[in-house]
């Protein structure tokens, strides 16, 4: 394995740990300390992943023109300084702003980081399964150290918040370092009209905007959710901890998986309507296990196989933006899976989002077998001019 690579994958266990450590704690501090509403809790996470919805387009440009190691290091960056600014805010306007910074890093980190370890085809999608694993695996502990603090600090919000930008100053560190010193320039013009090629592979992208959608819930409106149905902080964090073994499992076994791509598309679909339709009739602790068990295999084995799909049958001159276009459709799925949820919670009750997408599941299900056809033959492509 080459050095830059493994020293990437550290970097994606660092910033996961620190995300654990912060992520699931966002929503309760805003909704107990400063007051949010689930509209409020909605409009936050959208915040957060609005960026993510645009930016990534434009990264995807500049990856083959910019040397990467700058557009890692202004990712961690940013993600630092996010964190930092919630830990003082006193105000959703605030919460909203700072949450909008941490969307622009992510537009940054991800889409140059798949670049990076999407160059070799025969390792393309043990890379970047792995790389995401790694994440998850920090993003996996990271809410049990979230909770040592808490304990610790007498469930100080701020503080947690302000010990874990150390952390990502680590992860920041170790992504000036990962990233390669040379860049090969292009010098071509910047042509945005390529990035309509994804409408070539439609049940993919509806397959990740569902998918996204839920994640998005999960990661924006979940915890408050938990925390409204009895669930103590602790066992909010240690429920993100079993969440987190669930995605570790799933990108284990994608590799194998990717073999069998339609029959695993279906049976993601499956399990987060399964996993969401739990969710609005859940009461203990261990239904939300395994709600989050569902939850957490069905949306992570899509990630990287779906990306798969997409590079399988693209240009190797055009990848770089097509990962753009990729994490576009991420963006957007994050963003309008917390709206939706927000403002059907307000408007029909707290379980509402839940059943709202365990119906949404069942029809994407449906299509993905009707269809299944068209996405076998799109996922056998190879560009004709690699």
């Amino acid at each position: 394995m080459k050095r830059f690579v493994g020293l990437l994958f550290a970097t994606a266990l660092v910033l996961g740990l620190s995300y654990g450590m912060h992520g699931p704690v966002v929503p309760v501090f805003a909704k107990d300390s400063i007051g949010a509403t689930y509209a409020e809790l909605g409009l936050i996470g959208t915040a957060n992943f609005l960026p993510y919805m645009i930016i990534p387009i434009f990264v995807g440009i500049l990856l083959d023109r910019i040397n990467s190691r700058y557009l890692l290091t202004i990712g961690v960056l940013l993600n630092a300084l996010s964190l930092y600014l919630i830990s003082i805010a006193n105000s959703v306007e605030e919460v909203v702003a700072y949450r909008l910074i941490a969307g622009v890093a992510h537009a940054f980190f991800w889409p140059t980081s798949e670049s990076i370890l999407s160059g070799d085809e025969s390792t393309r999608v043990k890379y970047i399964s792995w790389f995401i694993m790694f994440f998850v695996v920090g993003f996996m502990v990271g809410p049990l150290l979230g909770a040592l603090v808490l304990d610790m600090a007498g469930s100080d919000y701020r503080m947690l918040f302000q010990i874990t930008v150390f952390v990502m100053v680590v992860a920041m560190a170790s992504s000036i370092v990962a990233s390669p010193k040379g860049v090969k320039l292009t010098h071509g013009g910047l042509n945005l009209k390529s990035f309509g090629a994804i409408a070539r592979f439609p049940v993919v992208v509806i397959l990740l905007l569902f998918s996204t959608a839920i994640f998005g819930v999960v990661l924006a409106i979940y915890p408050a959710f938990l925390s409204d149905r009895g669930i103590n902080d602790n066992s909010v964090l240690l429920l993100f901890f079993i969440f987190g073994i669930t995605r570790v499992g799933a990108l284990l076994v994608s590799g194998f998986l990717s073999k069998r791509a339609i029959q695993t598309f279906t049976a993601s679909t499956i399990m987060v309507s399964v996993g969401m339709g739990i969710s609005a009739v859940g009461t203990s602790f261990g239904e939300f296990v395994i709600a989050l068990l569902m939850l957490g295999f069905g949306c992570s084995i899509l990630y990287p196989l779906a990306l798969e799909v997409i590079l399988s049958g693209t240009k190797k001159s055009a990848s770089g933006r097509m990962i753009g276009a990729y994490e576009a459709i991420f963006g957007v799925g994050w963003a309008i899976g917390p709206a939706i949820s927000g403002y059907t919670t307000d408007a029909f009750g707290e379980a509402a989002p839940y059943w709202l997408f365990c119906i949404l599941g069942i029809a994407v299900t449906i299509m993905v077998v009707i269809f299944r056809r068209r996405l076998e033959r799109v996922s056998s492509e190879r560009a004709q001019s690699q």
